[in-house]
């Protein structure tokens, strides 16, 4: 649980970013784009163009709204002839919305420059930094979504430019914060990451990234130990991630390719403490082979080695 002072500090993080993107998108004015309609109106319109057709019930649900403020607000666009409203033929009591060509012919101008308001935004920044807002964004609405993550949109790919410096910082970062490991574990993983790159052969070893929409999720390598046995190295998944299948799916494209490659074993180095990665080498079939108590990174650990037999 986060201590009560660090918790107020990130609270006070969203609020004064909540602040500072509604003055830059100018919502804090009296009408939406300096239009005669608020957001909230703005945002009921942009439901119904984009819907053949909805019930208010339905449009209240999904957007949050008390029900009493969007009866009010679709009478408005009734009697200005920008809304549709006819009986559903399932239920008497309900009524079918749709926007008229009034309504759309209102929105429009809305939408365009909306577009060209964040089109604006985004072209002040280069490229890259573009893509790190989207992946920001994409991450926020990931974390904060009410059901749970969507899976289908992770990919396992090999790794490339800035990768590497991420798979040093985050196992440093997640390592210190979860199982209070100090600097020297960091130094081991950059250790490891340069002798990959140092003595990469393609042919027989691999680093597989997890990704969605940009931001890396979680990672493992595959470097030869010699002709015949091949070891797993640096696998992790980012808190958020874990759950979703990521790790799973991770190490077992490393058993497809070992095998692929002619590896007879695959070895890799644990501690007894992680116990998520051990369930997921435990559920791919590897074997615990030794154990041995040692002291490193700061801690009291038992090293354990695991073996799978290809």
């Amino acid at each position: 649980m986060l201590v009560a002072a660090e918790l107020e500090q990130r609270i006070d993080a969203v609020r004064s970013f909540n602040r500072f993107y509604t003055k830059r998108i100018g919502v804090l004015n009296d009408g939406y784009l300096h239009s005669e309609f608020s957001l909230a109106e703005v945002r009921v319109l942009y439901e119904l163009a984009h819907r053949e057709r909805c019930t208010a019930t339905e449009l209240a649900r999904e957007l949050g709204l008390d029900g009493g403020y969007l009866s009010r607000m679709l009478h408005g666009f009734l009697a200005r002839g920008l809304l549709d409203r006819t009986k559903s033929a399932r239920d008497g009591r309900e009524s079918w919305l749709s926007l008229t060509q009034a309504g759309r012919d209102v929105l429009e101008p809305l939408e365009r420059t909306a577009r060209d308001q964040i089109g604006a935004l985004l072209s002040s920044l280069s490229e890259a930094a573009q893509a790190r807002v989207v992946a920001a964004l994409n991450q926020i609405q990931t974390l904060l979504a009410d059901g749970p993550a969507d899976n289908t949109r992770v990919a396992l790919r090999a790794h490339r430019s800035g990768d590497l410096g991420w798979v040093v910082q985050r196992h440093g970062v997640l390592y210190a914060q979860e199982y209070g490991f100090d600097e020297h574990f960091e130094a081991l993983v950059a250790s490891i990451v340069a002798k990959f790159v140092e003595h990469h052969d393609p042919s027989r070893e691999r680093c597989w990234i997890a990704e969605r929409d940009g931001e890396p999720l979680g990672c493992v390598f595959l470097v030869k130990a010699s002709p015949r046995v091949g070891k797993l190295r640096l696998f992790l998944v980012e808190p958020e991630a874990r759950g979703l299948g990521i790790g799973r799916r991770l190490v077992d494209e490393l058993i497809g390719f070992a095998r692929s490659v002619g590896y007879r074993k695959i070895r890799l180095w644990t501690q007894s403490n992680l116990l998520a990665a051990r369930h997921v080498y435990a559920r791919a079939g590897f074997i615990k082979v030794d154990q041995e108590p040692h002291h490193s990174f700061s801690q009291d650990l038992v090293a354990e080695t695991w073996e799978l037999r290809l």
